[in-house]
């Protein structure tokens, strides 16, 4: 009897482990979801979160394996720990509570992305990865008091918990239930641990009601329809559709940038959507047909109103289409229309056609695009997937007179690929003097042979040019 019960409750200490591993990746990966819509998803932004959790986790490691057994009880103590990691999740995951942290901060003045995620990782993800290697540590001992031999075995369901929990928070729960609903399923599997670690007796049956209640308040999706007016919240974007402009216009953001407006009124349309539709489609000679190509599909309203040439709107949110039909559009994309779910890179490495004009528009958040989709190397990859005479047009947020390093140095990086027949233009008037302001800039590059002449007062041609 006595052997059974032990084997028992060995097993349920490993399903635990086995929990806390998966927990652990859970959140990491639902947090760095949640704040993409806030800082991005640079690799600085991500190896601060990453850097804190497995350096707070490491201490939680050191200090479960210091705490004396007879002492302290490590069973009520992973348990306590569990419930505790459940709380931090909804504190450090809920969307609603990251946005009022963001606010704070930039009330405060801070609006640096690289210290707004320092000073949140380590108000929200110190303590929880500190419980996590705590736990698992206190577990370990635990096993060991019975079992010398069971190293090899919390190690590999630790590290098996892991893997299930990266592979199932962004391959099932984020994509089919919601970034909302993956932080409920987290708590939960926070006070499934709690549970298998406590005596019989003591299971934590009014806190973790309490947790469940907490997590599905928070993270409700009428919650987030109400308040931020949220219509899709999958592993790749947080998507809201709202009216403005007293019910004359819609809005459709994505990960907090405002993505596309779509009205009626022609005037009260984006700027640089208007510019790019009255100057770049709407030209096009009614006698030919061109391929174009959209990278950063938004609401699909670049082209909306072109039933003649075709068009490829690529972008990595296989929901985009689907969502923007039904209730941004409130109608199907035309047949001379198809959407590509594919990254961008990815999609310029394979691609094989050319074409007439290509626009990208790529913001993941905010007023950032993406670092891969601002190098050199990619802008060579869409150079070349233009035909002869073809035009490539870049929507960029900058400073319209140069006066940051940004502004600057995307300059510098589309002149390296783009040395001639490349123009830029703000879309809206502008204070040349103001520093820090920023507008809409619009780059075109035209792909057709350049003379490369230039006029001294040696050799000028300028006559006989103009009259060409």
């Amino acid at each position: 009897m006595t052997k059974q019960f032990n084997r028992f409750t060995i097993l349920k200490i490993l399903l635990a482990i086995f929990i806390g591993g998966y927990a652990s990746l859970s959140l990491e990966l639902i947090v760095l979801r949640q704040l993409s819509s806030f800082v991005g998803t640079t690799t600085i932004t991500v190896s601060i979160v990453m850097g804190s959790f497995l350096a707070f986790m490491s201490i939680g490691y050191y200090r479960g394996s210091e705490l004396n057994p007879i002492k302290y009880s490590l069973r009520r103590q992973s348990a306590v720990g569990f419930l505790l990691i459940g709380l931090l999740a909804i504190l450090s995951a809920s969307y609603i509570l990251i946005d009022i942290y963001f606010m704070a901060l930039n009330f405060m003045g801070i609006r640096s992305n690289i210290l707004q995620t320092a000073i949140y990782s380590l108000i929200f993800l110190s303590y929880g990865p500190y419980l996590f290697g705590k736990i698992t540590a206190m577990l370990s001992r635990y096993l060991h008091y019975k079992d010398r031999n069971y190293t090899g075995k919390i190690m590999a369901v630790d590290t098996l918990g892991s893997v299930m929990g990266s592979l199932l928070t962004t391959l099932i729960t984020m994509p089919f239930v919601g970034v909302n609903h993956s932080i409920i399923i987290l708590v939960g599997s926070c006070l499934l641990g709690a549970i298998l670690v406590s005596r019989r007796r003591k299971y934590p049956y009014f806190s973790g009601f309490m947790l469940l209640l907490s997590a599905l308040l928070f993270n409700r999706d009428k919650l987030l329809l109400e308040i931020y007016d949220i219509v899709e919240n999958n592993e790749v974007s947080t998507i809201s559709i709202y009216e403005t402009d007293e019910g004359k216009s819609k809005i459709l953001a994505i990960n907090s940038n405002i993505s596309s407006k779509l009205s009626q009124e022609h005037d009260l349309n984006f700027a640089y959507i208007n510019f790019i539709n009255d100057n770049f489609i709407n030209t096009i000679p009614t006698d030919s047909h061109k391929d174009i190509l959209i990278i950063g599909a938004g609401g699909f309203t670049l082209g909306l109103a072109d039933k003649k040439n075709s068009y490829t709107y690529v972008d990595i949110d296989k929901k985009l289409q689907a969502i923007a039909e039904q209730k941004f559009l409130h109608q199907k994309l035309g047949n001379n229309k198809k959407f590509v779910v594919q990254d961008a890179n990815q999609f310029f490495k394979e691609s094989r056609q050319k074409y007439d004009l290509i626009i990208l528009d790529t913001y993941s958040s905010k007023h950032y695009i993406p670092q891969d989709l601002i190098t050199k190397e990619y802008f060579i990859r869409a150079k070349n997937n233009l035909k002869d005479g073809g035009i490539l047009v870049l929507n960029s947020i900058a400073s319209a007179n140069y006066s940051n390093r940004f502004s600057m140095n995307l300059d510098n990086t589309l002149r390296a690929v783009f040395p001639n027949n490349l123009r830029s233009q703000a879309v809206d008037t502008f204070n040349a003097w103001a520093q820090g302001d920023k507008h809409n800039i619009v780059y075109t590059y035209y792909h057709r042979p350049n003379p490369q002449g230039i006029y001294t007062l040696n050799q000028n041609t300028s006559f006989y040019d103009y009259e060409m």
